[in-house]
């Protein structure tokens, strides 16, 4: 009972996350008249300050010792911190003009992104189906681009530094929130800066528009830490190739966000590219799944043909000498809080470090 009750409240949490990042293109709209970068320098100081308040309730401060000591994951965690202000920044610029659709041709086609990063830069090896999926987004591309008369180059901006930002994730191996909180303090001063800057030749919206609007610029920083914390408990609850699935919630509803709700343009053209994006994905989703399912079989005859424990014992021959006893004063060894293994709880770009790079990016980075 208690499993099946883990699971659908892991399916909740990881529907919630996807959603709030789906519904992310209703959100940026209400924050002008601010523009998309002062909107940005926004989002990475109270990003900062709602993920270090957590942080501090939560009493995890120890990894920053560990960080500051690390000059190889300083540096990446500075440049996953640029590749973030890139893939943030283009985004909200792209849903305030209007390309929201674009937008979300970046994330569908963001997992076949990180395939082909796995292949180039980890040289991993590619089943037929992964690459039959690699070559049908790559006729996508260029469908979309005889159809846009030009490159789609927002969605290859969001696909690629949001891919590029994965793989250094993985390479840094930190938690969701200790990783956010690390990469918007590299943010903190330039933004701050900018925003003080802004302020000074009297062009900031944070207090001219209302209190309403001062609001809703503070917030910022809730919204994108409340889909990772909800993320987090979704990924020590559900199967990894369910929170593949779930992934694709998100460029869904903004997809039908751009087409229903804002009514951007779809000419048959754009029809043909979106479907071959997702004849693609549907493949990869097939071939993961029963990957998956095979290794899941594989595991399962093994455990069904190794000898049991007491068999084992029984057949081992008798040790020369015993064993010295405990000391009387020795206690069972426990599990310390963090040291299971489970996914850590990541935000967008993230994965787990101990997944290939080639398995679908579980997290949308908006």
């Amino acid at each position: 009972m208690k499993t099946e009750h883990e699971a659908r409240a892991g399916l909740f949490y990881g529907m919630a996350a996807y959603g709030i990042w789906g519904l992310f293109p209703l959100y940026w709209p209400l924050l002008e008249p601010a523009g998309a970068v002062e909107i940005l320098a926004h989002r990475m100081v109270w990003s900062l300050v709602v993920v270090g308040l957590a942080l501090l309730a939560l009493r995890r401060w120890g990894w920053v010792r560990e960080l500051l000591a690390d000059p190889r994951r300083l540096g990446l965690i500075t440049l996953a911190a640029g590749l973030i202000t890139v893939n943030w920044g283009v985004y909200i610029w792209a849903v305030n003009a209007g390309h929201v659709v674009e937008s979300s041709l970046g994330y569908f086609i963001n997992p076949l992104v990180s395939i082909a990063l796995g292949v180039l830069v980890l040289k991993e090896r590619l089943r037929p189906a992964q690459w039959a999926a690699v070559g049908i987004a790559v006729a996508a591309v260029v469908v979309l681009a005889v159809g846009y008369g030009r490159l789609p180059w927002i969605s290859l901006v969001l696909a690629c530094s949001f891919g590029t930002y994965g793989l250094v994730k993985k390479k840094v191996n930190i938690g969701g929130l200790e990783s956010l909180a690390a990469e918007t303090a590299v943010q903190f001063l330039p933004a701050l800066g900018y925003l003080v800057w802004l302020g000074a030749q009297g062009e900031s919206t944070f207090t001219t528009e209302g209190a309403g609007h001062t609001a809703l610029l503070a917030a910022t920083g809730l919204v994108t830490a409340l889909p990772l914390v909800c993320f987090g408990a979704a990924a020590i609850r559900v199967p990894l190739s369910t929170i593949g699935l779930l992934q694709y919630l998100a460029p869904v509803f903004q997809f039908l966000l751009g087409v229903l709700y804002f009514h951007e343009a779809m000419p048959p053209e754009r029809w043909a590219g979106f479907s071959l994006v997702w004849l693609a994905l549907s493949i990869l989703s097939w071939d993961a799944l029963r990957t998956a399912r095979r290794s899941r079989a594989a595991l399962a005859a093994a455990a069904a043909t190794a000898p049991s424990p007491a068999a084992a014992s029984a057949s081992a021959p008798a040790p020369a000498a015993a064993a010295a006893p405990a000391p009387a004063d020795a206690v069972p060894a426990r599990a310390v809080p963090g040291d299971a293994a489970v996914p850590a709880a990541g935000h967008p770009g993230e994965q787990n470090a101990s997944a290939p790079l080639s398995t679908p990016s579980a997290q949308p980075g908006r």
